[in-house]
């Protein structure tokens, strides 16, 4: 579509692969865009993740359970999940509020919630691999939960009636249907789950080629640009202020700085409950003889493993909540490499050398939904964050979510309970 020079430029704080997507769908619409990124925009949370598309995400974080399952985690210095102890006020408040959003109430509202964006970005992305002209290694063999025991075989088959009357598409595999799907090197498991609409990609590709379509479409990126302040008329916010002195007006703004987004918020007298959440990956290339071809994840040990483009395979996981920090912990790396061999007896692995390792840090809301909206607070202001292990699979959605808004169309699904004020 043709840049209409009569719509409001639009301004998006964050060149993650949330603002990227809105950028995207409001180009798409005619509206003229600047990112602003604090960085030189290569180290966005995105770059190093799993690539894995996945309505089978459909419980959030907050379950019951998931509260006493920590705390027995922070006592293993290679387990999954982990919240570094500190006397930190964000990090008490968000931890009360995630222990009130983790009852079975909370999580049946927060199921469909998550089907639908989740589901409707599946479908965005099937448009955009067909769309776009280049090519970001989206594959759709969809994903297998492997479980190690039979108790955690017992309660993902459980998890996928539940999927099923969601209408999201799940399998129960035996071992022996198991092999036949990854005949190269057998997992030795109890079981699998298997969710065959969920897809991946390989996210470098994507992001890279996403930038330079958008760049060639006429969206301005000002990278390391770091934003010191507002200037508010109102219930409006005029222009944003830079490190350098400069001011950028503002007609429309978009936030979308992921696990960051609370620090601006705050200026702007926004309360936006958020942890980071650490996670680490690492890729090898594939051994011949021993290649894995689904996606998959290794239930009890919470580690993802995608085959990806180039003959390559990533190893992430881990959930560390221990703030904003760029700190390695090779301990949570060696935690998810230990798990491998007892998933795949036969999978030659190894720990890799801490600079072969990525981290990014997902921003976490308390009730495990992403903060997508118009603020009433400012009448100006959208907000998109907050989507924790999913801002990849959820980013198309989010996008056009956001465009939506701006062009002031219906969304095309219900946003009530990504309310960005619903804390406020």
């Amino acid at each position: 579509m043709a840049k209409q020079n009569n719509l409001p430029r639009v301004v998006i704080i964050g060149g993650g692969v949330i603002g990227l997507y809105s950028a995207y769908y409001l180009q798409q619409n005619g509206y003229q865009i600047t990112i602003v990124e604090k960085t030189d925009g290569s180290d966005g949370c995105s770059y190093g993740n799993a690539g894995m598309i996945v309505p089978s995400h459909f419980i959030p974080l907050a379950v019951p359970g998931m509260i006493e399952k920590g705390i027995r985690w922070m006592f293993n210095a290679e387990s999954p999940f982990y919240v570094k102890p500190r006397l930190n006020w964000d990090l008490l408040t968000w931890g009360l509020k995630f222990y009130q959003a983790a009852n079975n109430k909370q999580v049946s509202k927060a199921m469909p919630a998550l089907r639908d964006i989740s589901l409707l970005s599946k479908k965005l992305y099937q448009t955009f691999a067909s769309e776009t002209g280049f090519d970001f290694a989206f594959a759709e063999k969809g994903l297998m939960m492997l479980c190690k025991t039979q108790h955690s075989f017992d309660e993902e088959a459980s998890v996928a009636e539940t999927a099923n009357k969601l209408g999201i598409e799940a399998k129960v595999l035996s071992v022996p249907e198991l092999h036949q799907l990854e005949p190269e090197i057998k997992p030795d498991v109890a079981g699998a789950v298997y969710y065959p609409g969920d897809a991946h990609l390989y996210p470098n590709i994507l992001i890279k080629n996403l930038k330079d379509l958008l760049q060639k479409s006429g969206v301005s990126f000002l990278n390391d640009t770091e934003i010191t302040g507002f200037d508010i008329n109102g219930n409006t916010i005029s222009s944003i202020r830079t490190q350098t002195g400069n001011t950028i007006a503002v007609e429309e703004l978009v936030i979308a700085t992921g696990s960051w987004s609370p620090i601006l918020a705050r200026q702007l007298n926004i309360n936006l409950p958020m942890q980071a959440g650490k996670g680490y990956s690492t890729t090898y290339q594939q051994v011949a003889g021993k290649q894995l071809n689904i996606p998959s994840i290794l239930l009890e040990a919470r580690v993802a493993i995608t085959p990806m483009a180039e003959n390559l395979i990533r190893f992430g996981g881990t959930m560390e909540i221990s703030g904003i920090n760029s700190h390695i912990n090779m301990n949570r790396v060696r935690g998810i490499i230990k798990a491998v061999p007892a998933f795949f007896p036969d999978y030659p692995i190894e720990v890799p050398a801490q600079d072969k390792v990525w981290y990014g840090l997902r921003p976490c809301s308390p009730d495990g939904l992403p903060y997508i909206g118009r603020t009433q607070k400012y009448k100006n202001l959208i907000i998109a964050s907050g989507h924790a292990m999913m801002g990849l699979s959820l980013a198309p959605a989010t996008g056009k979510l956001v465009q939506e808004i701006i062009t002031q169309q219906q969304p095309s699904i219900d946003i009530s309970l990504y309310d960005p004020e619903r804390y406020d």
